[in-house]
């Protein structure tokens, strides 16, 4: 990876225009319009804003490749325009509406995990006469300054000394630790970091499973970059070749860890005049990063451990010493959403498998997914779920399963909370923008839409919440795949076109932004949402 600067029941839809006609007609068009059969009556005229969108994904660059787009009153479920609803598409990180709304539902927006310490010898003279237990709960929000809160209470109980080992316990997930058909070579990088009970994240995006690596150009021309692991570890091996270049020239620093190792390879060169950078890493297994980041905050306080970290199960007889607990589901719901955490999205699935089924698993965990997706409204025997997070490539939904779910969660307890921690269309907060602060900026689409941003290579998705000019509040869903130049901008006409329309009177049309810095900014940024800088 090249370096980057640093910079996350419902009503069923009828169809718009007039039923008698449909029903005489037979047949529908993709915009939900009746078409004209033998001796049937002509069709109804095109709405100006059917005629709009209709007009949009005409673009050349959906030649050769799939749109579905769904439109409907986000109060009655009423389709105001359907393109292809009903067909399945890959729709990237749209799959965590998906798994957020079942988490709420599930898990209970109160609901907050934890990371207990335990042990089962009794301490005498300040010293643990046995094994010291580190169990995890899922949090993928633990941090280097909870592991130091939790050697603090265990210094309070008045350990000094174990003479046994340290056992870190992942057990309540299963060991399954990347997704159904995660790709290979985006394994090194954040958005696709192990999941595992135990774990832990270098910052406030709460990027589990990840270490930073922090870079410096050296004193000298030639000399070594300077590097620093955050947190400090010791289960990162830096391997740095990496020197500093004269001022002015070009940032080559690649850094990238051997796949099934903890072996980080740091490799090119840094301009002497450049401020430094910093790149995320994945973990392999960071059951045992956690532990070793928990048995430096032990040292820190004081605690010797006698013997060495290993993996086990926690005994039933253990008593509790420590227990640090994260922030709650509901307020999770903001860094996951707004930063499209995948990682997150995952650790969730898990939880709802072993929170409602007993069974850490994905298949458990998107069993209660899917079942809560029928429980307001969606259609599951036409849509697949293979992970929370939408890398998976095997993940197909409809257009119109995605406006199920955005219209069905509305009447939930839970809904506002939820609503406010999608991204928000313009708004240039990094936590109130979210994935979409950079788009639709200065438009009616701005501080107006929420709505939820996908994307992989191929892959474009963008579905959620928008009030049109009339005050109207609607859903919409809009996937597009397989196409060669990303549509991206289209979509943003999409999003503008709905928060500018009006009944009252005819509106202007909008077009895509097909500037060169557009472009530029969309190749960038297109492939992946989650990269850093985008």
């Amino acid at each position: 990876m090249k370096f980057l600067p640093r910079v996350a029941a419902s009503p069923r839809g009828v169809v718009a225009v007039a039923a008698a006609v449909a029903a005489t007609a037979g047949l529908l068009t993709q915009t939900g319009l009746p078409t004209q059969s033998v001796g049937a009556p002509a069709a109804v005229q095109a709405t100006g804003l059917q005629q709009q969108l209709d007009a949009l994904l005409a673009d050349p660059r959906f030649e050769g490749s799939q749109v579905g787009l769904v439109v409907r009153d986000a109060t009655t479920g009423e389709t105001l325009y359907d393109r292809n609803g009903g067909t399945r598409l890959l729709p990237a990180s749209n799959t965590k509406l998906f798994s957020s709304t079942a988490a709420m539902h599930t898990l209970g927006a109160g609901f907050r995990f934890h990371t207990d310490v335990l042990a089962t010898a009794p301490v005498r003279g300040g010293k643990l006469r046995g094994d010291l237990y580190l169990k995890g709960y899922g949090d993928p929000t633990s941090l280097e300054s909870d592991y130091v809160a939790l050697a603090q209470q265990v210094a309070k109980s008045g350990v000094r000394q174990i003479d046994g080992d340290l056992i870190a316990d992942d057990t309540y997930f299963d060991k399954v630790r990347l997704g159904d058909t995660w790709s290979w070579d985006d394994e090194p990088f954040y958005y696709s970091a192990q999941i595992s009970a135990l774990t832990l994240a270098p910052n406030t995006d709460y990027d589990s499973g990840t270490a930073i690596v922090d870079s410096l150009p050296g004193a000298t021309v030639g000399a070594p970059v300077k590097l620093t692991l955050v947190p400090a570890n010791s289960v990162i091996k830096l391997v740095n070749t990496a020197t500093t270049g004269a001022a002015g020239s070009d940032n080559t620093l690649t850094i990238e860890r051997d796949h099934g190792t903890n072996v980080v390879r740091v490799t090119g060169s840094v301009p002497a005049d450049d401020t430094g950078g910093q790149e995320w890493v994945t973990v392999w297994e960071p059951t045992l990063y956690a532990a070793d980041v928990f048995r430096r905050a032990l040292a820190a306080q004081g605690i010797q451990v006698d013997g060495h970290v290993r993996t086990a199960a926690t005994p039933t007889t253990a008593q509790q010493i420590a227990r640090d607990e994260s922030m709650t589901v509901g307020e999770l719901m903001n860094p996951f959403l707004k930063l499209s955490n995948n990682m997150h999205a995952e650790t969730l699935v898990k939880a709802m498998g072993a929170v409602a089924e007993a069974d850490g698993s994905w298949s458990a965990g998107l069993g209660v997914v899917t079942d809560y997706a029928k429980s307001v409204g969606v259609d599951t025997s036409t849509i697949r779920l293979s992970d929370g997070s939408g890398l998976s490539r095997k993940v197909n939904v409809t257009a119109k399963s995605v406006t199920d779910i955005l219209i069905g969660v509305r009447q939930e307890p839970w809904f506002q909370q939820w609503y406010d921690a999608l991204p928000i269309a313009g708004n240039p907060d990094r936590f109130t923008g979210g994935t979409l602060r950079s788009r639709m900026r200065n438009t009616p689409a701005a501080n107006n839409l929420h709505g939820k941003t996908g994307s992989l290579t191929g892959v474009t998705a963008l579905s959620g919440y928008v009030s049109t000019k009339d005050g109207r509040k609607l859903v919409f869903s809009m996937i597009s795949n397989n196409y060669l130049v990303s549509p991206r901008s289209v979509e943003d006409a999409v999003g503008v076109t709905l928060a500018s329309w009006t009944d009252q009177a005819p509106v202007a049309a909008v077009k895509p932004d097909t500037s060169r810095s557009a472009q530029v900014a969309e190749d960038a940024c297109g492939a992946n949402e989650w990269v850093k800088a985008c």
